[in-house]
């Protein structure tokens, strides 16, 4: 792209995330979003606004050839926001791009294989996070966003903010999970964060901004998954499992 097609990509890009923002997305789908943009423009190498249907339609065959039709949906509806709401432009065309439906049942951890797996976490943060996952049928992002104004240790609930759909919500507490939040918390003692950030000194991981990363609890879980043998695909529990006392003396 020359430095004028540049410029006026620039501006589009920039209008359409304040208005991902201004209509509430989360992050995620801003991210997600705002990759599909960038996508078609190093596909084609020019601001998208320029982009016919035809060139759409064979962009979109050649990414369902090298992505996955999540991928391609999340592409789809990325660009459909941008030319309806940043370029103010129909399309219609984009009905020809239809992910097939797929009915799945998620495989569900037993409560002998989720005590297996919190057994076998050797790192304190960690066996708690996924401790709180598990009994209170928490979603990723649930867990390690909770802060310590969330426990009601009084009547025994935890509140869930801003979970799926925006929505807050509470959920029961188990007594379990409760003394493994507080062994965890003692060592830390946050003001806020129950799974600080824990990278740095004791000092640094009590003045963390940030919660424990993302990435790091999904790759403890998928280590210690793979170190009990266990081969669901998915992840799940009921939520509220019941579990019997586990070990939280190491670090």
């Amino acid at each position: 792209m020359n430095k004028t097609e540049v410029n006026r990509f620039n501006e589009f890009y920039q209008r359409h995330l304040r208005l991902l923002k201004l209509q509430g997305k989360s992050q995620k789908t801003i991210d997600a979003y705002s990759r599909s943009v960038r996508r078609v423009r190093d596909h084609f190498d020019c601001c998208p606004d320029q982009l016919t249907p035809d060139q759409l339609e064979i962009y979109f065959a050649g990414l369902i050839e090298s992505h996955s039709w999540s991928t391609v949906k999340i592409d789809r509806n990325g660009l459909q926001f941008f030319w309806r709401h940043v370029l103010k432009k129909d399309w219609e065309w984009i009905k020809i791009i239809k992910p097939p439906k797929v009915y799945t049942i998620p495989d569900i951890l037993t409560p002998a294989e989720v005590e297996k797996l919190i057994g076998a976490t050797r790192k304190l943060r960690y066996r708690v996070f996924l401790l709180a996952t598990y009994s209170m049928g928490l979603r990723l992002e649930e867990a390690l966003s909770l802060q310590v104004g969330d426990i009601d240790a009084g009547r025994k609930r935890v509140h869930i903010r801003r979970g799926k759909g925006h929505k807050d919500r509470l959920v029961p507490l188990p007594d379990l999970t409760l003394q493994a939040l507080r062994e965890l918390w003692k060592r830390h003692r946050h003001p806020c964060l129950i799974f600080p950030n824990a990278n740095g000194s004791l000092q640094t991981i009590r003045q963390a901004t940030s919660h424990m990363d993302r990435g790091g609890a999904q790759t403890a879980m998928k280590v210690v998954v793979a170190e009990c043998g266990i081969k669901k695909k998915s992840i799940y529990t009921p939520s509220g499992t019941v579990l019997r006392p586990i070990c939280l003396s190491a670090a």
